[in-house]
């Protein structure tokens, strides 16, 4: 089974979080954006996407409490499309490490592997 190379995107705001995924993009990969909440400016990706490229926005609020329920759903329908890399950005990373831990759990183990994080910040460079 292939596993997906999933990162997860933390930062100070949307605008800074999509440039780093931007920046990070590759057009030869099949590449899904789970971005949570709504773009506070000009979104990197524009209105039309390219065929490999998938983006669903989830609305703001902590993603790992609540059963997960938004996160599982909007996962599980990603997953379903069989992307090769797999990005997730986060308004909020006071909990990424139960983040972290929720996509460890069954049966996301299986499906993919975690990589180290990309933090977006006003220093970046993409």
């Amino acid at each position: 089974m292939h596993r997906i190379a999933a990162t997860l995107v933390t930062g100070p705001s949307a605008a800074l979080r999509e440039a780093m995924i931007a920046g990070a993009l590759d057009a030869r990969l099949r590449t899904a954006l789970i971005l949570e909440g709504l773009p506070d400016g000009a979104s990197p990706f524009g209105e039309a996407l390219p065929t490999w490229l998938t983006i669903v926005r989830i609305a703001p609020g902590c993603i790992c409490c609540s059963g997960n329920l938004p996160m599982r759903v909007t996962l599980n329908r990603i997953l379903r499309q069989h992307p090769e890399r797999l990005y997730i950005s986060l308004a909020n990373s006071s909990h990424l490490p139960q983040i972290r831990e929720f996509l460890q759990q069954e049966p996301y183990d299986k499906w993919l592997s975690l990589t180290k994080e990309l933090i977006a910040n006003n220093h970046s460079h993409v």
